[in-house]
């Protein structure tokens, strides 16, 4: 029998495509030829590997479906690739994919070599013909992985990120995001005051959004701001809560804030319950600020916002007044009563309890931004 016949009578044989009198006669092959019987063997138990490897394909490509589903639907959320950086995204994830489909497909030409090499001593055309078509098969296959892997690379190169656009600014402040479903952000009513015709916030990465101020309350010196920029990307859900209790005497706290460029850390504790001859909507604390602090969140180990930066006192180092949070609940109220405004919503509860101080910061640094105007 020669080898091609001898080959395509295992592969009929494995998918059951011969006739009774066929697999009678091909049983009998096997029980009179342990090579035959081993060849069969082996190659029964590769197709049954490839089987396998295909179930546990198709069972990744479910739940690649429901994530896609779920994303769709809001349920969770996962930021979105446009364009080019899709078919990027792609190729880098099937890669070892296609790669080990090549590697199978390359192997299973080697396993029929070898089992149309052991049963039969001679090296016919038909054998040579074989190997010249796998060599053939896998140059071409380290071809198309050798273009796609440079296509890749110029739309990583195409896709960098690009330099943040700059504009002019008259003055610097911070402020902090209170809503990351709807982009809602507060800072101080002076600091809104000082922007004579546009209003920007900028993140730590240096990309500035156009924002709007929908609430100011000179008061209590609060604003409430709204990112209506197309291009923001919404944010997680916030680490941190805005308490409604009062802070406590001697109770330790930091605090985030743009008084450079750069975001700066600062640390301190509340000094006195009330603010300046004891005004109730502030609070006394002992640190040290500069220009630009202003807005800046006060955060207690808990990972709870007690207050917001607001001014410092002149002719006492060290001595620096925040309104206290309760205030920005009450302002909240009065934004919700707006009809264009009655989505905003305050997360309840902070995932920052127990966790040490660097991740703390780690983890909320990207919801305070560098409030600026022009």
């Amino acid at each position: 029998m020669e080898d091609t016949l001898l080959m395509d009578a295992v592969e009929r044989f494995a998918n059951g495509e011969m006739s009774v009198e066929e697999k009678i006669y091909f049983e009998d092959l096997r029980k009179n030829n342990p090579e035959l019987d081993q060849a069969v063997v082996e190659y029964l138990f590769f197709l049954n590997e490839i089987d396998n490897y295909g179930k546990s394909r198709q069972f990744r490509h479910i739940l690649q479906e429901t994530e896609v589903k779920l994303v769709e639907e809001g349920v969770i959320h996962k930021s979105p690739l446009n364009g080019k950086s899709k078919l990027v995204y792609m190729w880098k994830r099937y890669k070892k994919t296609i790669a080990v489909a090549a590697s199978i497909a390359g192997i299973i030409s080697l396993v029929s070599m070898a089992i149309m090499s052991s049963l039969s001593t001679r090296k016919d055309n038909n054998l040579s013909l074989l190997v010249s078509k796998i060599n053939k098969q896998g140059q071409q296959i380290r071809d198309i992985n050798r273009k796609t892997d440079q296509i890749a690379a110029k739309q990583d190169q195409n896709n960098s990120t690009p330099e943040p656009t700059r504009i002019d600014a008259r003055f610097r402040a911070t402020g902090f995001m209170i809503d990351a479903n709807n982009n809602y952000i507060v800072t101080n009513a002076h600091v809104v005051k000082e922007a004579l015709h546009k209003l920007i916030v900028e993140n730590s990465k240096g990309f500035q959004y156009v924002a709007e101020a929908i609430y100011v309350d000179p008061a209590t010196d609060l604003a409430i701001l709204k990112v209506k920029d197309e291009t923001f990307k919404k944010l997680p859900p916030l680490p941190y809560n805005i308490s409604k209790n009062n802070p406590q005497l001697g109770e330790q706290v930091f605090m985030l804030g743009f008084p450079k460029q750069e975001i700066v850390y600062g640390e301190g504790y509340v000094s006195a319950r009330n603010g300046y001859e004891l005004d109730t909507t502030y609070c006394q604390l002992s640190t040290s600020v500069n220009e630009g602090s202003s807005g800046s969140p006060v955060i207690n180990k808990n990972g709870e916002l007690l207050g917001i930066i607001t001014s410092m006192e002149n002719n006492a180092a060290g001595v620096v007044f925040a309104i206290k949070s309760a205030n920005i609940y009450r302002a909240i109220e009065n934004v919700k009563k707006m009809k264009d405004y009655d989505d905003i919503r305050i997360n309840s509860q902070s995932s920052l309890r127990g966790v040490d101080r660097i991740d703390q910061i780690r983890k909320i640094q990207d919801y305070v931004f560098m409030v600026k105007g022009n």
